[in-house]
């Protein structure tokens, strides 16, 4: 490595002297490295003993060189113009402009004697060189992997077949070939960069000024690119079409469709992913939504899945394992597409699958893939609807079924009739609170004395975005925010604000991760004669409190007193009604 020019940058952490890495431990590492063939940075971070950011200032300090947290990561601007983002991967390093204008190379490793030698390929100016820990330069690439739309990071695709023979295209970060089109190259693309961010939907939206792509992650969009020119922006929804097999010629109707990637996602081996496609036309051409189904990740996660998955409070999960040990009965869980509805329900039947009942489930589609569970795919086109499989599975002596969706009356009146008849219902409705079920079953027609009849109770929930707990620090609100919220400052003096500064573990937006709020209804004689009666429904929600009914309000602003989550968040997911 270069000898090192200590500068100071404008975001640098502040030098912790109490950690230190001696040059004995230098000289050990040295050793062992050699005799176990392992990296020299490794063993020397192992043997100090030190927490990451500890370590890597140590380093620093023995090297002298200027170190970098991942906060002043992201405070600097890459030059992936003038050192490729393929190459920033393969070497682990990134080459950053301070905002004095000096060129700096960030690397992890400083005993690279190599390093140096690849990157004069290709810069040809002075830089400087400063330290960051390996996984804030590994997760500071893999944020700008999903915004930049670089040609020399697209996937190559090829066609082959799946194991039930359907034809399926691969993923892969090998370079494409010269007669490949632009369009193909940035939907690949595309779809990649939103596997590797973990997006659960890609929306692809036409504007006057071409293709706009969107990924939701963690539950919100976010803007990560696109192309310019509405012609550019139709051979790419074309390009969709094809490969859902939808009619390419039709641009004025909505059409459904779905297809599969075989996807190699890093050092990952490459694994099966279905995309469930919505073509809707717009004012400017037509929009896409690609729906990520990833039955592999969701395989592993159903491995030892339980109701403890979404983080609902101790007295919530207490609540809703009573409800799901009832020998019959029906209990619908609600909200909206993404509020973890079906995780929900498989943690259910996961805890309650003894071995000695038998369980069937209808599905659109199976995401989860259950060990001792008949479970069953809606096939439309075959004309295996919710109705038509959920009177077949009464006739397969069924102790317990799972229903995906109501959608309609016809299921909605033989999931009741089921409940009615010695059977355990689980199932999900789209409505936005507890209450509002009871109205979306009075709409589908379904008899309000068989509905409360059959009903234990109802949940519903939502998922919250959780502070990212490595750049958690505290907040405090303004008066604003406290009054659209509903607060008075005076009765929150003693809640524990937090918010996520931004880093690169969580991408700068601030939050990791997500964990569930509720609200549950739970069914007794005076709730039913309520409803049967068709009394208003304040008077309902005042006995559902009586009852012990809270809202996802209060809930959620359990977590934001527990400094776990933002008012912002709270307000975006809940309503102060």
């Amino acid at each position: 490595m270069p000898s090192a020019q200590v500068v100071t940058f404008p975001h640098v952490a502040l030098q912790d002297e109490t950690a230190a890495i001696t040059a004995q431990q230098l000289q050990d590492a040295r050793r062992m490295a050699g005799e176990t063939g392992r990296p020299l940075l490794n063993v020397l971070e192992e043997q100090s003993g030190l927490p990451a950011d500890g370590f890597v200032r140590a380093l620093g300090r023995l090297m002298q060189y200027p170190v970098l947290a991942a906060l002043d990561l992201h405070a600097l601007q890459p030059q992936f113009n003038l050192l490729p983002f393929t190459e920033a991967s393969r070497l682990h390093c990134v080459l950053l402009s301070a905002q004095d204008g000096v060129l700096t190379i960030v690397c992890a490793d400083p005993f690279d004697a190599l390093l140096p030698t690849q990157l004069d390929t290709y810069i040809k100016q002075p830089v400087r060189w400063a330290l960051a820990h390996t996984d804030d330069i590994a997760a500071y690439l893999q944020h700008h992997e999903i915004t930049m739309r670089a040609l020399d990071n697209v996937a190559h695709v090829h066609a082959t077949q799946s194991e039930d023979g359907e034809s399926i295209e691969e993923l892969s970060l090998k370079s494409i070939s010269e007669d490949t089109s632009p369009v193909v190259k940035f939907v690949r693309s595309t779809l990649y960069d939103a596997l590797k961010a973990g997006a659960s939907d890609i929306h692809l939206e036409t504007s006057p000024q071409g293709l706009q792509v969107k990924y939701r992650i963690d539950g919100v969009l976010t803007e990560v690119g696109g192309i310019a020119g509405l012609t550019q922006a139709e051979q790419a929804i074309s390009r969709i079409k094809v490969m859902s097999e939808l009619d390419i010629a039709e641009r004025r109707i909505p059409q459904d469709g779905r297809f599969k990637v075989q996807a190699k996602l890093g050092d990952s081996k490459p694994r099966e992913i279905d995309l469930r496609v919505s073509i809707m036309p717009s004012v400017f051409g037509e929009d896409a939504v690609l729906r990520v189904l990833d039955r592999k990740a969701l395989s592993d996660e159903a491995q030892g899945l339980s109701l403890d998955v979404l983080g609902f409070a101790p007295n919530m999960l207490e609540s809703i394992r009573t409800l799901a040990e009832e020998p019959y009965g029906m209990l619908l869980v609600t909200g909206p597409t993404g509020s973890g509805k079906t995780t929900t329900l498989y943690g259910i039947i996961s805890e309650i699958n003894s071995g000695q009942d038998k369980i069937i489930t209808i599905e659109d589609p199976v995401e989860y893939q259950l060990p001792g569970v008949l479970q069953i795919p809606v096939n439309e086109k075959k004309g295996l609807t919710f109705a038509r499989g959920l009177r077949s599975i009464l006739r397969h002596d069924p102790d317990k079924i799972m229903v995906g969706e109501i959608r309609d009356g016809e299921t909605a009146q033989i999931a009741v009739q089921s409940a009615l008849t010695g059977h355990l219902v689980l199932t999900t409705v789209h409505a936005n609170n507890v209450f509002d079920v009871i109205g979306r079953f009075t709409n589908m027609g379904v008899d309000a004395y068989s509905f409360v009849s059959a009903i234990n109770g109802i949940l519903a929930q939502r998922l919250v975005r959780v502070i990212c707990p490595h750049c958690k620090v505290d907040d405090q609100p303004d008066e604003l925010l406290l009054k659209k919220s509903g607060l008075d400052p005076d009765a929150v003096r003693h809640f524990q604000f937090k918010k996520g500064q931004g880093c690169g573990q969580c991408h700068g937006s601030g939050y990791k991760g997500r964990k569930g709020i509720a609200e549950l209804l739970c069914f007794n004689d005076k709730i039913r004669e309520l409803i049967v009666a068709k009394e208003p429904i304040s008077k309902l929600k005042e006995m559902a409190r009586t009852n012990g009914t809270r809202s996802m309000r209060e809930a959620g602003m359990d977590m934001v007193k527990a400094g776990e989550t933002t008012l912002q968040e709270m307000n975006r997911v809940t309503s102060l009604v």
